[in-house]
C-alpha cells in the first residue's frame, strides 16, 4: 500500500474514532453524519442520489436510511413522480442536532490542521478536493 493511500485511510479511521463519542451521545453512528448533512442540505433527495453524492453503495444507503428512520432522524416518502423512488427528509430532531453534528466534524478538522498556516490548510483542501473529484469520477464511470 502506498504511503498516500495509507495516510488517507488512517486519517479517516482516526476521524471516525474522534467523532464516535459525540455521535454516539446523539444516538448516531459516525457514518450517519455524511448522510444527514446531505439530507439536510437537499431535503427530498432520493436514496440513489444520496448514494451518488456520498459515494456509498445503494444497499448501504437503504440499510442506514432505515436505521435513521427508525431512530427518528429522517422520514422516507415515496416520490409523487415515481412510486419506486424513496425521498429522504430530515426530521425536527435532526435539524436540532445539526449544529452539534457540524461542530463535531469541525472539531476534528481543527484538531487535524492545528499548527497549519491558512495557506497550508487552503493548499491541503484544494489538493484533497482534486483527489476527491477524481475518485468520484471513477465511481460514476462504473
Amino acid at each position: 500500500m502506498s504511503q498516500l493511500t495509507r495516510n488517507i485511510l488512517e486519517i479517516a479511521r482516526c476521524g471516525n474514532q474522534f467523532s464516535a463519542d459525540t455521535m454516539c451521545a446523539m444516538g448516531l453512528k459516525t457514518c450517519h453524519a455524511s448522510y444527514l448533512l446531505e439530507i439536510c442540505n437537499h431535503p427530498g433527495i432520493s436514496q440513489d442520489q444520496l448514494a451518488n453524492r456520498i459515494c456509498i453503495n445503494k444497499s448501504n444507503i437503504a440499510r442506514q436510511a432505515a436505521a435513521l428512520e427508525e431512530g427518528g432522524f429522517i422520514t422516507r416518502r415515496t416520490s409523487p413522480e415515481d412510486k419506486r423512488v424513496l425521498q429522504l427528509y430530515p426530521t425536527e430532531k435532526t435539524l436540532e442536532l445539526l449544529p452539534q453534528i457540524r461542530e463535531s466534524l469541525r472539531g476534528w478538522e481543527d484538531y487535524l490542521t492545528h499548527g497549519f498556516t491558512e495557506e497550508e490548510v487552503a493548499l491541503l483542501e484544494g489538493l484533497l478536493e482534486r483527489a476527491h473529484q477524481r475518485a468520484a469520477q471513477w465511481v460514476e464511470a462504473r
